[in-house]
């Protein structure tokens, strides 16, 4: 299972968008895979077609230990599994600000379904806006980080901020924590803008630059609405294309990581 954690304190990169869509395309490559939605606006949940307000149990029951994660669980007809939240999930912030441990709350849930036999190739975890509890706890489960980033000049402020945070969480949480790189979303590759913010923040932070670049297109602001991914409700867009060919490379720079962790042990 290799877990992933979109994070950026930044909103309205495309952060959950790109959750959405990088779930429907693994899921069309033939992978399992669960959604996490860790942010109190329930914008995964809603995107895909879920109303919080019809649930029983969202991922905060989960936490807080009045449900069992395979409780929660919920399917979707873009193939991933759900954790579902609601805003009670805000709630998480102050319950846990004090308790020990507390970086180990997503951890625990995911150690908890495959206890109960139930694992997935790929774990996508949608991280809310901040980076307070909720979000150091996904990068504690992580195997690696993608940061979805809009190319302007304010992103600048958001990565140095996240890249601290990722350097706090592999000095006391998860050493193993792997940054791979930054999903340039909403590209407009014809503004010199877009350009050069993007090249000087992979040359400024040395970070890699995961491709191809999203590009800007209303397809997306219409999937949500059906509670679809724009592989279902725009198929053939360029949008829906690049997503599945970012999928692709993810798949291909596991499985490479998987031969080399091999041949050293």
């Amino acid at each position: 299972m290799t877990t992933l954690a979109l994070a950026n304190q930044k909103g309205g990169v495309a952060k959950t968008t790109s959750v959405v869509s990088l779930g429907a395309a693994l899921s069309e490559l033939g992978h399992s895979v669960l959604l996490v939605d860790l942010d109190p606006q329930g914008s995964l949940t809603f995107s895909l077609g879920v109303d919080p307000e019809d649930l029983d149990v969202t991922v905060h029951d989960v936490i807080v230990g009045n449900a069992s994660a395979a409780q929660a669980l919920v399917g979707t007809e873009d193939g991933p599994d759900l954790l579902p939240a609601g805003i009670e999930l805000a709630r998480v912030e102050t319950e846990f600000a004090g308790v020990v441990g507390r970086e180990k709350l997503v951890r625990t849930i995911l150690e908890t379904l495959a206890a109960q036999q139930i694992t997935y190739d790929w774990v996508i975890l949608d991280c809310p806006p901040t980076l307070g509890v909720l979000t150091v706890a996904a990068l504690t489960a992580a195997d690696a980080v993608i940061i979805p980033l809009q190319c302007e000049t304010l992103a600048h402020r958001g990565v140095g901020q996240l890249l601290d945070t990722l350097h706090d969480v592999r000095q006391h949480t998860n050493a193993d924590l792997q940054n791979w790189g930054v999903l340039p979303t909403m590209y407009d590759g014809r503004t010199t803008h877009a350009r050069a913010v993007l090249e000087n923040i992979a040359e400024t932070y040395d970070l890699e630059v995961i491709t191809p670049s999203i590009p800007k297109t209303i397809k997306f602001a219409e999937a949500p609405a059906a509670g679809r991914s724009i592989l279902s409700t725009a198929r053939t867009s360029k949008g829906a294309q690049a997503y599945r060919e970012v999928a692709e490379g993810l798949v291909a720079r596991e499985r490479a990581g998987r031969r080399r962790r091999r041949k050293k042990s």
